[in-house]
């Protein structure tokens, strides 16, 4: 019997059977197998390969691949949904894992409701068998390289790793920086920018997203990995030096990832599943702890004085607050959405990389002293719940930039006389 309940209870958040049964199926094994191994992780700053291994024995790996594929067909928002039960127990395994899954959740559902000619789509479907099947039958993992240090990741300039077209394939030369799962990830997909001729110009209508084998001549991972938290991500840096990739190894079709980033904004909140967890956890420990029921601790019960009660009050008010602007957020994820709920999707992810760090916070001051050692797990939450407003493209920053603008101009307009 689980001693957690669903962070979204199906009858209650209206809960289609998928997403009830695959929300079952990551609470069981992360509860189970992560949340154990999560300390060492972190400690040591080494990635989680035997939940990975854990992850593909359960057929979760091709979560979000078609099912005429043989995946489990996961949309969207039940991936979202899913994968915050793992953040829940292991944040570094539900941020990784959300790199993985992106490279199936891009190729598979979102673009599929994107518009294709009758040839383009049979190209992508065919490009997209090979990298399934790698996935489900050789259990390859799938990286999510974005960052350069530049605004690139932000959707501002063209991505500065350049591929440079050739007769058979590309030679590809960059950097990517705090790329998670290197030198773990079998296969990297990575955006680039396509160059007809080495003196091109950049353009971001030129994106290209290909996967790069991890031991192709002239990959390598450079770097420590000491971070402040997500730990277990070992996002070391990815250098590119003349590594050639030929045709087949695109993700998607040329100028299909473009469009899907311009249509598709709500793609950019699948780190936010990762932090939603966290929260859940946070608010989890603090009942636990404060009732006297936390493994590990003395069974002292605390609840009786009231800062304590007023302290979870306040947690469980940010919690439901953030878990209902992201729950709605995610419900109307489409390509091309309205300005109202694409603002909406911004406040959302705001509202969630700000206030996991706000519950931790909470979290920590009540429960006191204690909470901070590393034989628990608060100050992990801690720690991990901090990088969330940092991570591109999305930042916390961006977002109120973004949100700001979007209310008080329209389309079009400026302050130019």
């Amino acid at each position: 019997m689980l001693i957690d309940k669903p962070i979204f209870e199906p009858s209650e958040w209206k809960l289609t059977k998928q997403q009830k049964q695959l929300c079952e199926e990551t609470r069981i094994i992360a509860s189970k197998k992560f949340e154990k191994r999560a300390a060492k992780y972190d400690l040591d700053a080494t990635f989680p390969s035997e939940n990975y291994s854990d992850l593909y024995e359960h057929n979760l790996m091709g979560i979000c691949i078609p099912k005429e594929y043989g995946g489990r067909d996961a949309d969207l928002k039940t991936y979202m949904l899913a994968a915050s039960e793992i953040g829940r127990y292991c944040g570094a395994t539900a941020l990784t894992f959300n790199m993985h899954v992106s490279s199936c959740l891009w190729t598979g559902f979102l673009s599929d409701q994107l518009e294709m000619d009758k040839d383009t789509r049979k190209e992508h479907h065919k490009m997209r068998e090979m990298h399934y099947e790698r996935i489900l039958k050789k259990g390859s993992i799938y990286a999510q390289p974005f960052s350069e240090g530049n605004a690139s990741a932000a959707g501002k300039t063209a991505f500065g790793t350049i591929a440079l077209r050739t007769e058979k394939g590309w030679i590809v030369n960059g950097k990517k920086i705090f790329a998670s799962l290197s030198g773990h990830a079998n296969y990297y997909g990575v955006l680039c920018t396509e160059l007809l001729e080495i003196n091109s110009k950049p353009s971001r209508s030129n994106t290209m997203y290909i996967a790069i084998p991890a031991h192709q001549k002239g990959v390598r991972v450079e770097g420590d990995w000491d971070p402040l938290g997500m730990r277990g991500t070992v996002s070391r840096t990815l250098i590119f030096e003349d590594v050639f990739i030929p045709f087949e190894e695109q993700l998607m079709p040329r100028g299909i990832y473009y469009n899907a980033a311009k249509q598709w904004p709500h793609m950019f909140m699948t780190l936010t599943p990762s932090y939603v967890g966290i929260a859940q956890a946070c608010y989890d420990f603090t009942v636990r702890y404060l009732r006297g029921e936390q493994p590990g601790m003395s069974p002292v019960k605390r609840r009786m004085y009231p800062t304590k009660q007023l302290t979870v009050a306040q947690i469980k008010i940010i919690l439901e607050q953030t878990k209902s602007i992201w729950y709605q957020s995610i419900s109307e994820a489409k390509p091309n959405p309205s300005k109202e709920q694409l603002m909406r999707a911004w406040a959302a992810q705001y509202s969630v990389m700000e206030n996991v760090n706000e519950i931790a916070r909470l979290a920590i001051r009540t429960c006191g002293g204690q909470s901070m050692l590393k034989s628990q797990p608060l100050e992990r939450f801690y720690r991990d719940s901090r990088c969330g407003a940092l991570m591109l493209p999305w930042t916390a920053e961006l977002c109120m930039d973004m949100l700001g603008k979007g209310a008080l101009y329209e389309q079009g307009e400026s302050d130019e006389s």
